[in-house]
């Protein structure tokens, strides 16, 4: 199973539809080193064996921690490597996370993005939307779409956006993919840390509409009244763990989602990978509708 990103663009990316997300391999907080860091390397290097190709990190895990393993495990990089990014955020000593997303901060998190990864030019880097705030999303993007055209980036995408945010964005330029929280039991309504209802199935929609990759994450959370009894149900019966049929259901729910489930562990990598290969029916994706 695999899906393009910017299949119009001369340098469109195919990648296959179960990636791999970085955050949890740093340490408690989302900070500081792992508490095992030969596998952590050996998740990356597991993963990039059997076939995962879209890697999902940022600069602000760690911090650069997870840009730190990127390389230390895989470079010099797959050719059908793509290594996506987000900039828009930043941290402070006391772990919070705060908005970096003036036209200056943003320069300077591709800067250290290119700087810590190695490249040349980013693949694809998420604006990660950090609530109201003084910086408008036109200024951001724009911002975005200028590093693009000096060629530190590659595709722009967007993060944390509602279905507006995403229109809006549209208008602009070219959006490659968006990453939001979307998961079996949390895609009618997510909000964000400013308390902003944000559609997620309204997002989907407008991704099928215009061909654009939604990758979801955090993805198993239980935040439907009964959702999760379902999924749990489903799970004993088909004899897999719940979190191996959330990353099914995302592969069958729409081509358009390309899930990056994360793991600190080697053994619970090898069951998401596993997931793949979990059949749903038609009946079976009509009970958990």
């Amino acid at each position: 199973m695999t899906l393009t990103i910017a299949p119009h663009s001369a340098h469109s990316l195919t990648v296959s539809r179960l990636g791999y997300g970085t955050m949890r391999l740093t340490g408690p907080g989302i900070w500081g080193e792992p508490a095992d860091r030969p596998q952590a390397l050996e998740i990356l290097k597991t993963a990039v064996a059997h076939g995962v190709n879209f890697i999902d990190t940022a600069d602000y895990y760690g911090e650069d921690v997870t840009n730190r393993l990127l390389v230390e495990a895989l470079h010099p990089y797959p050719q059908d490597l793509v290594i996506c990014t987000k900039v828009g955020a930043t941290r402070r000593p006391d772990k919070s996370w705060v908005p970096f997303n003036t036209p200056a901060n943003l320069r300077t998190s591709i800067e250290n993005n290119l700087r810590t990864l190695r490249q040349a030019q980013v693949q694809l880097v998420h604006l990660r939307l950090m609530g109201p705030g003084p910086v408008p999303l036109d200024e951001q993007l724009g911002a975005m779409f200028e590093l693009q055209k000096e060629g530190k980036i590659q595709h722009v995408g967007l993060s944390n956006v509602g279905p507006e945010e995403l229109q809006a964005g549209l208008a602009m330029g070219e959006i490659a993919t968006v990453e939001n929280m979307y998961g079996y039991a949390q895609r009618t309504t997510l909000r964000n840390a400013h308390g902003e209802t944000r559609g997620g199935e309204e997002v989907l929609a407008l991704c099928e509409q215009h061909g654009i990759p939604l990758v979801p994450f955090y993805s198993l959370v239980h935040g439907l009244p009964n959702a999760g009894d379902k999924l749990a149900t489903l799970a004993r019966q088909r004899g897999v763990s719940e979190a191996q049929l959330n990353i099914a259901w995302l592969l069958h729910k729409s081509p358009m989602l390309l899930p990056i489930p994360g793991t600190s562990s080697l053994a619970h990598l090898r069951e998401n990978l596993a997931a793949a290969d979990i059949q749903l029916s038609a009946e079976d994706m009509a009970y958990l509708r």
